[in-house]
């Protein structure tokens, strides 16, 4: 009996979390693709049965019942009878009808965080919530996101879209200055946290007697944040286990003390479709202005996404796909809807490396490319950048068509190059900077006049590393 082969490698954390949630739709697609070929006119008889599989893959992914429905309805009322455009097939059309409609129900348009104007006093953001959900590490992404934002400043992914934002004026001035105040004055160690969370991102922090309850610490911060000119105040409030009648009264309390522009509430997404009735009740009760879906990157169903906006009628600002503070994203639903259904996200991939690559240095390495001068130390360099933007797994599914690509075909690319990250590592600096030595066999490629060969010394002896090569192979 030979050796048993080994497992195959488990996808990397965030491989691709927002394509993962509606795999099973985005293949119901690709087969509804296969199912049209061939017709003039979309009839009931020939999407009847995709609109079937389409509306079970919605279900299955915990979307809204009521949203599955009239989604489904929607679709069937403007394809069928819809002749098919000359030079368009027709599993195309169809493909544009339902991304419209996911992008319809989903809000359409993005809803940007609210700002007030220079001179009328700093920007406040309440955040609300069910216990667990995510509301201190929410708060602390949205205060890095203030902070690091280049709101002044027109990004490329808004360049490539179809009708751009007019470009404001250059960047001037020191980045915005955010207060995070502390008002969970019930959980332990609820302040600590959003201490230490603000520490790694150089945030201060407004904290004070916990006996003086959460709409006196709001009122007080606000003082402070007004004296210290801050650009916006971020309030993270207590969260309960279930929605009861102190936690909304003190909500209410702490919102009439502060006279917020954003009240956020912060939703889990693993609940599924009970994150829009969850977003509805406290909109009813309280008063919101939209939400923050957290641990999406987490979520193998996804129904949130699809369900929030129809259900209680308030758009999805932000989305949280991981446990790092750098993980929070604008909610834009054109292109949620062109990840569901597996067509890709290029802009957020453009907006990602704009964030993460240096432009010069960007600049250098495209030019080494060309002039054919490109090397191990330069594929370092820009695997080191790449790396920063997310997960190899996760950028490769922003790529249109590669979608139909599995989980486990991108963590095995994934540790391939890994390996030849580990391998490069190992080589001494003249075999990285002169690839050729390899290509040679080790041997010095044609001796030049200016070579240490031609000039009667000895080229250098590669050094490799066994160890260093086991390690990478495990």
């Amino acid at each position: 009996m030979g050796p048993r082969a080994p497992p195959p490698p488990p996808p990397p954390p965030g491989a691709a979390p927002l394509s993962m949630m509606f795999e099973s739709l985005a293949e119901k697609m690709d087969q509804t693709v296969r199912k049209l070929r061939g017709t003039d006119k979309m009839t009931e008889a020939n999407i009847g049965g995709a609109l079937k599989e389409v509306r079970r893959a919605m279900l299955d992914a915990d979307v809204n019942l009521r949203v599955v429905n009239q989604l489904i309805a929607d679709v069937r009322e403007r394809a069928v009878g819809q002749d098919v455009v000359a030079g368009v097939e027709p599993g195309q059309q169809f493909i544009k009808i339902i991304y419209e409609e996911l992008t319809r129900v989903m809000g359409k348009d993005a809803a940007p965080l609210s700002t007030r104007a220079a001179g009328a006093g700093p920007t406040v953001v309440l955040l609300a919530g069910l216990q667990g959900a995510g509301k201190t590490t929410a708060a602390a992404k949205l205060a890095l996101y203030v902070k690091s934002r280049k709101a002044e400043k027109p990004s490329a992914a808004a360049a490539l879209e179809a009708n751009p934002p007019p470009a404001p004026p250059a960047p001037t001035g020191p980045p915005p200055k955010v207060l995070l105040v502390a008002c969970d004055v019930y959980r332990p160690a609820a302040v600590e946290q959003l201490q230490t969370l603000a520490g790694m991102i150089d945030v201060d922090v407004f904290t004070d007697d916990l006996s003086l309850g959460a709409v006196e610490i709001a009122r007080r911060g606000l003082a402070v944040a007004t004296e210290g000119k801050y650009h916006t105040v971020i309030i993270d409030t207590a969260g309960r286990q279930v929605i009861n009648d102190k936690l909304m009264r003190e909500l209410r309390d702490v919102k009439a003390a502060a006279k917020p522009d954003e009240t956020l509430l912060v939703v889990d997404a693993m609940t599924g479709q009970e994150a829009a009735n969850l977003t509805r009740a406290f909109n009813d009760d309280v008063g919101i202005t939209g939400a923050i879906l957290t641990k999406l990157d987490g979520d193998t169903r996804g129904g949130a996404a699809l369900s929030v906006q129809s259900v209680s009628g308030k758009p999805i600002k932000f989305v949280g796909t991981g446990e790092k503070v750098e993980r929070l994203e604008p909610f834009f639903p054109e292109r949620m809807a062109s990840r569901i259904l597996g067509m890709g996200d290029v802009l957020t991939l453009v907006d990602k490396a704009e964030e993460a690559m240096d432009a010069k240095e960007a600049e250098a390495l495209t030019k080494r490319m060309v002039d054919n001068t490109f090397d191990f130390e330069d594929f370092l360099k820009q695997s080191k950048m790449i790396s920063t933007m997310g997960s190899f797994g996760g950028l490769m599914k922003m790529l249109p068509g590669v979608g139909s690509i599995s989980g486990q075909q991108m963590a095995a690319a994934e540790q391939k190059l890994k390996l030849a990250t580990c391998l490069i590592n190992s080589m001494t600096p003249t075999e990285r900077k002169q690839p050729d030595l390899l290509a040679s066999g080790g041997r010095p490629p044609p001796a030049s006049p200016a070579s240490p060969a031609a000039r009667g010394g000895r080229w250098p002896t590669p050094r490799r590393s066994c160890r260093t090569f086991s390690a990478c192979a495990r």
